[in-house]
């Protein structure tokens, strides 16, 4: 299989690049366990963030990536040039014009991969020369489309290319895994799975919420974004849990943008980590969070994907 055999993975799973959870200590244990760890650069941090923890994710010596967003890149080049000093195995490029940097990237003998949550992204990724796509469907957590979900979506991409794709979206477990596997994914794109683990940088109040949700408390929008105001493109919304910010603000995103008292209120909301008033990104998939597993712990979950293809194979009898 293409994914493992590429980077040595003991398993076919890639930690989702997920920003304030996924920093080097994530990373990195996602990787010491058979995976591959994924350092999430938000658009806030600095490119000295990206050394320092880049340095926490490649200490073990196992492969490691970084996921960048495009839109952010264009603004803070600094992030792109400190992911080539620290010459990762693989970089996520995706949300916006990523084309000028894939070229870059290779030339430093990074794989390049991108998301793409409609057929017409995928298109637009084989046209730019990636090495990798990463299917991402409406399930997911965090940020993209909320178009297609993951399974129509996955078969359409595998029809349209030979290139290596990964699935994200809805894949909580070995089951999930085992599923997109036998479609002809080369492995999954995980993120809601390990938001709750004891290397994640997720916060204490938000650990909660996250372990006390069910697979029908996410919503999808840009309240959150238009809040916050980082800059991110409105094609591209977030599923997150839904709270009584969402609600209140919900439809009235353009008067949020320039709503100081409302912008105020999420940042107070965030530096304090309370549920009620900031974004948590997660897929459908976290109704299976049930505590605050290790990142080996999840990964060794994950290794049981080959126990339900074996059943599928045997007409159900493992």
């Amino acid at each position: 299989m293409w994914l493992t055999e590429k980077f040595g993975l003991a398993v076919p799973v890639v930690g989702a690049p997920m920003a304030n959870v996924s920093g080097g200590k994530l990373t990195a244990a996602i990787s010491a366990a058979g995976g591959l760890g994924m350092l999430g650069a938000g658009s806030a941090v600095t490119a000295e963030w990206i050394r320092t923890e880049g340095a926490i994710a490649a200490a073990g010596g196992a492969p490691y990536g970084i996921g960048l967003m495009a839109w952010s890149v264009a603004d803070h080049p600094e992030h792109l040039e400190a992911v080539l000093e620290l010459k990762p195995a693989l970089v996520s490029l995706s949300f916006g014009d990523y084309r000028p940097y894939v070229g870059r990237l290779q030339d430093a003998g990074i794989v390049v991969a991108t998301q793409a949550g409609t057929v017409a992204d995928a298109r637009e990724a084989v046209r730019a020369g990636v090495d990798a796509i990463v299917v991402r469907g409406a399930e997911a957590g965090g940020h993209g489309r909320n178009a297609v979900a993951t399974l129509p979506l996955l078969q359409a991409i595998l029809d349209l290319t030979d290139l290596p794709v990964l699935a994200g979206g809805g894949i909580s477990g070995p089951r999930g895994l085992a599923a997109v596997l036998a479609a002809g994914a080369v492995g999954g794109w995980i993120g809601t799975a390990f938001l709750t683990c004891v290397e994640a940088q997720t916060k204490e109040p938000v650990r909660r919420a996250v372990i006390e949700a069910d697979e029908t408390d996410t919503v999808y929008g840009t309240v959150f974004d238009a809040a916050s105001r980082a800059g991110w493109p409105d094609e591209f919304g977030g599923r997150a849990l839904r709270n009584a910010y969402f609600d209140t603000w919900a439809g009235r995103e353009q008067e949020l943008k320039s709503d100081d008292a409302g912008h105020a209120e999420y940042v107070e909301g965030t530096k304090a980590a309370d549920p009620a008033r900031t974004s948590i990104y997660a897929g459908q998939g976290v109704g299976a969070l049930t505590g605050q597993p290790t990142a080996a712990e999840v990964v060794a979950g994950f290794a049981t994907y080959r126990d339900y293809l074996r059943a599928a194979l045997n007409d159900g009898s493992k």
